[in-house]
């Protein structure tokens, strides 16, 4: 059996910290020819220069890794039936989900054919790599970060589950700046017998979803049932 790769990244992507995640994840692939799919769909309600911009930062980013790279010109739920946008995956080695909004983004993959075709590609050994949305929407929530409020009703959408029983909470150690009380509201609202991975920012975490390397320069902590393990930090395993 294969086994799966993934790349969680609580902020960061594109940047120079992160080329070690990229290569540890590229390094544990055992399918497709070394290149990367860049898919900026997360940030395509902020606009078509947002969506170019995040699009030419993952480019840049892997030709200074000396990495073939191409960027999916997937927008909208539309897009994920095309058998164009589909075609863009074949032969690589990575997919790179880069940030924006989670809610927007799961429920623009959710039962597509676009979807489909990453998760049997990861099945058989391409790796996946998240950074912020891209990373919550791998799990069972997918929040929605143009909510005007936190009201668990407008938490957000489900997410697609490829890491079930898991919640990733990316930006933690900035979360409280943006909107003070947010991270009791997500310990809060992460579902019932489900584990809240916290990320801080410029962090991140690889593995198979059972055990994990940490990167970066932030900390990893796992919340289940009340209790808390960690901090994990760069170069520490985390298992669950």
């Amino acid at each position: 059996m294969t086994r799966c790769t993934f790349a969680v990244l609580g902020s960061g992507e594109f940047l120079p910290w992160s080329v070690e995640v990229d290569r540890y994840a590229l390094g544990l692939a055992t399918s497709g020819d070394g290149s990367v799919v860049v898919i900026p769909t997360a940030s395509a309600l902020e606009g078509d220069d947002v969506f170019a911009d995040w699009a030419r930062k993952g480019t840049a980013h892997y030709e200074s890794m000396a990495v073939e790279s191409r960027v999916s010109a997937l927008k909208t739920r539309e897009d994920a039936f095309d058998e164009d946008c589909i075609s863009q995956l074949e032969g690589a080695s990575m997919f790179y989900f880069s940030g924006g909004n989670p809610a927007y983004l799961a429920d623009t993959l959710r039962g597509s054919p676009f979807w489909a075709a990453v998760t049997e590609a990861v099945d058989a050994g391409v790796a996946i790599a998240g950074c912020s949305a891209g990373a919550c929407f791998l799990g069972e929530v997918a929040p929605d970060p143009g909510s005007d409020s936190l009201d668990p009703e407008k938490w957000g959408a489900q997410g697609l589950r490829l890491i079930p029983k898991t919640m990733f909470g990316p930006h933690w150690n900035m979360l409280e700046t943006w909107i003070p009380g947010v991270q009791d509201f997500i310990r809060a609202n992460t579902p019932e017998e489900c584990r809240l991975v916290t990320l801080d920012e410029d962090t991140a975490m690889v593995g198979d979803g059972t055990r994990w390397r940490v990167f970066g320069t932030g900390a990893v902590a796992i919340h289940l049932d009340g209790s808390s393990r960690g901090p994990f930090r760069d170069g520490d395993t985390v298992e669950f």
